[in-house]
């Protein structure tokens, strides 16, 4: 027994090797499969990375040469207008931007313990997709938003509350109570709204400079926080004041900031407070909240996110007050002591950058002629032929997915229906009595017609960003488009 035993076992063992061999090579198979098709979604998730999986996209040879001649116009673009500054092309996407010899850099980095760089890399492609698809963008909270998006009203509402006292709105009518006041239902501002608009920062390089008359003559201007707006400071900053986005900080004295004017646009760049509610009752001004931040500290400051207010509404965006100008050993305000918190030199390479992207035109004592030449930037045709071959650099794709292409949810207002004005029952009669709703009930024939047009170019759909700075998945509503 126990030998025919033996033989017994030794005869199955070819079976269960081959057995176990067949099993091996079955896993691999599978497991080549998975990782074929989980690499591809990956890729896919990423909104076209450049890369699929590990392998790179094959980017063609014309978007190739079309990229590396856009490259060319901003290096010779940096090189006239940067002051100093130089461009240095890594490839067709990449670019630095350096600093010359004996830059004084005096800002230290508590955090990396190291004091700013001289040189920065920055990705083009990426940067004319981000910057380009801000001019489609919806730039306030909407109640459109907030019913679009997945858990809006249950999670990302209760996000833009402080002092919520919850994580979530378990109770959205309570959590409708805080945002009421400043929650238009649509958007109350749209694309190409206006030709011209100046983006007026802080810098006490302003006081150098007496271009506030040029400024007032913008068809909107745009200001931040609570720089003053007065007789003392007017050649210098202007007078006009259409807009003004503030810190959750500044929001705290909204009422003396907006004093002298019953219309200035108040926009909330984080979160509300019930503080706030109080104050917004009594006041004539509209106010809203940013749509678009990122929540957490260390988020982009509040000059970005006014130049990417303004160019979600505006053709033209024009920045003043932005210190730009080499030579300069501090941040300076034009109206009270210097206050530390910035990184000059970095933010002098990017906005030098977006300048000679042509998203915005920088103004400053260095650059004070009057009778500026942008001819050294890009035109808009050039512009539009490197983003079209960006997008295909970066996705993968022959064609153009239009501007549609990162909606990741859609929503639809009903037009029989759009939806209440921003307000409360116990407002003020101040509140009542004044305009503060006029751009919520601005008639679509009032706009500017490139305006109407843009907006029929679009199908009616308005865009928001998701999350944060990303641009890759969208929230996009659709309205009836006017007849």
């Amino acid at each position: 027994m126990r030998v025919g035993g033996l033989k017994s076992s030794v005869s199955r063992r070819p079976t269960v090797l081959l057995l176990l061999s067949t099993a091996l090579i079955f896993s691999v198979l599978i497991f080549s499969i998975q990782f074929t098709f989980f690499s591809d979604r990956r890729t896919s998730a990423n909104g076209g990375s450049g890369k699929l999986g590990s392998m790179p996209i094959s980017v063609r040879s014309e978007d190739i040469q079309i990229l590396s001649d856009f490259q060319s116009q901003v290096q010779q673009c940096v090189a006239s207008r940067g002051l100093g500054l130089t461009a240095h092309i890594v490839d067709y996407c990449k670019i630095i931007l350096k600093f010359p010899e004996g830059t004084n850099s005096t800002w230290y980095n508590a955090q990396f313990k190291i004091y700013e760089p001289l040189e920065y890399t920055y990705d083009v492609c990426d940067a004319i997709l981000l910057w380009e698809q801000y001019r489609n963008m919806t730039t306030v909270l909407t109640r459109e938003y907030l019913d679009a998006r997945p858990d809006g009203w249950l999670k990302y509402a209760a996000l833009r509350i402080a002092q919520l006292g919850a994580d979530k709105c378990y109770n959205r009518s309570l959590c409708e109570e805080h945002l009421n006041l400043l929650l238009p239902a649509t958007p109350p501002f749209h694309p190409r709204q206006f030709q011209s608009c100046a983006v007026v920062g802080n810098s006490g390089d302003l006081l150098k400079t007496e271009f506030g008359e040029e400024i007032d003559k913008h068809d909107a201007v745009f200001r931040d926080n609570e720089a003053p707006v007065n007789e003392t400071y007017a050649k210098h900053v202007g007078l006009k004041r259409d807009f003004r986005l503030v810190v959750r900080g500044a929001a705290r004295n909204m009422g003396a900031i907006l004093e002298g004017s019953s219309d200035e646009v108040l926009i909330i760049k984080s979160l509300t407070h019930r503080d706030f509610n109080k104050m917004i009752k009594e006041l004539p001004n509209p106010v809203y909240l940013f749509q678009g931040i990122v929540l957490r500290r260390g988020a982009k400051g509040t000059g970005m996110k006014s130049v990417e207010l303004a160019l979600s509404m505006c053709d033209v965006v024009d920045i003043y007050g932005f210190t730009v100008d080499p030579g300069y050993t501090e941040w300076t305000r034009y109206f009270s002591a210097p206050k530390k918190g910035h990184n000059p030199l970095q933010g002098r390479a990017y906005y030098q950058l977006l300048e000679c992207l042509g998203v915005i035109r920088i103004h400053s004592p260095m650059k004070a002629a009057r009778k500026q030449s942008w001819s050294d930037v890009p035109s808009r045709d050039a512009i539009g032929r490197a983003y079209a071959a960006a997008v295909r650099a970066k996705t993968g794709r022959v064609a153009d997915p239009g501007p549609f292409g990162r909606c990741r949810v859609w929503g639809q207002v009903d037009p029989a229906s759009p939806g209440p004005i921003s307000g409360s029952t116990d407002m003020s009669q101040t509140r009542r009595d004044s305009n503060y709703s006029k751009w919520e009930t601005m008639p679509f024939k009032s706009l500017r017609k490139e305006a109407q047009e843009h907006f029929t170019q679009l199908k009616g759909v308005s865009l928001y960003k998701m999350d944060g700075n990303k641009l890759d998945d969208l929230v996009c509503v659709r309205h009836a488009l006017p007849s």
